[in-house]
């Protein structure tokens, strides 16, 4: 097993230069971090972690905590956050929790237990704050990601403009003709699928189009509950012209079940989605979508979370809110017809 001296001798710095890169408490020249990093692939050198957590308090790993790693938007910010830890020598462990209450508790009790330095959540829908609180009050700090907890202010936070977002699309399709547009939501209890709505009422109010509340479908952004909204949504005889879906798993369960009804989009009715689809060049139509920077969620979160573990544990809470962008794409153009009913 290689030692610590044996990589500093093959980098040609010191022993002090090699423990400051892997310790990232004092800041190394790109060129000395380059060398050590090379010499520490090189010999493939483990710090041995248990000694140093004994004698530094640290574990050197983090954990991220998300609510369905099937969702295509959650493994992006993971790798996001992964690869700006690794980059300061951090191992990232993962939980999944299925959007459960419960298993987030579990998972961050044993993350208590098991001592990890730091934290990224992506909460579960509750109001139940409690174990956060208690993760933070054991001096783990933690950076909250996509969704806001409500009621616990002290938490650094990097989301999106769901309300703008939502707005500008919603917005496209009134400009494209649309009147009757439905919305498919995430569970309201979530910060995130309620500024959603808040934007989908906005574009509307300001085109002068009533708000029509058996239009908003409450859903839990998985697969299965977009295909039963969209049946429920088209079994009786006045249907919209539109879909506004708040998240890619609802919008493939949403296009199941137009093509299971035999409707065409767009030419019987339009579709647009909060999230891009992956591989979006091979759906046709392609669709209209809010795409989201996942990965610069994960990342700037791990940055934040790296200066909590540095020099800035007591600095007020961070809250960062990034861009998205809309990309209008076939799933949205003006219908070529209208329903008998409308």
């Amino acid at each position: 097993m290689a030692t610590l001296r044996q990589v500093a001798k093959r980098a040609g710095v010191s022993v002090g230069t090699v423990s400051n890169v892997i310790n990232g408490r004092v800041a190394v020249s790109p060129d000395l971090r380059q060398r050590v990093d090379d010499a520490i692939a090189a010999l493939d050198y483990q710090p041995d972690q248990v000694a140093r957590s004994l004698k530094t308090g640290r574990t050197r790993t983090a954990a991220i905590v998300v609510p369905d790693i099937t969702n295509p938007f959650f493994p992006q910010i993971v790798l996001g956050a992964e690869r700006a830890l690794t980059r300061q020598h951090y191992s990232l462990i993962t939980f999944n929790t299925d959007d459960n209450l419960e298993r987030e508790k579990q998972a961050l009790s044993l993350l208590r237990s098991r001592r990890v330095d730091g934290v990224l959540l992506v909460i579960a829908p509750s109001r139940d704050v409690t174990h956060i609180s208690r993760t933070l009050d054991a001096g783990i700090p933690v950076v909250c990601l996509d969704r806001k907890p409500k009621g616990l202010d002290n938490i650094d936070t990097v989301t999106v403009d769901n309300f703008s977002a939502a707005k500008e699309c919603v917005s496209h399709l009134v400009a494209m003709g649309h009147r009757e547009i439905a919305m498919f939501t995430g569970t309201l209890t979530l910060a995130n699928a309620r500024d959603r709505v808040k934007g989908y009422k906005a574009a509307l109010r300001e085109s002068g189009i009533s708000i029509q509340p058996e239009l908003i479908k409450e859903g839990d952004f998985r697969q299965e509950t977009g295909y039963r909204l969209c049946l429920e949504t088209f079994a009786g005889n006045r249907r919209p012209s539109a879909l506004f879906i708040s998240n890619t798993l609802m919008t493939l369960g949403a296009l199941e079940a137009l093509n299971k009804l035999g409707l065409r989009c767009p030419e019987e009715v339009a579709l647009a989605s909060f999230d891009g689809l992956p591989l979006p060049d091979l759906f046709r139509p392609a669709i209209t979508a809010v795409i989201q920077p996942a990965y610069e969620i994960g990342r700037l979160g791990a940055e934040q979370l790296l200066q909590r573990l540095g020099n800035a544990s007591h600095a007020a809470p961070v809250h960062v809110e990034l861009p998205t962008e809309l990309k209008v794409r076939e799933s949205s153009f003006t219908p070529s017809r209208t329903f008998a009913g409308r």
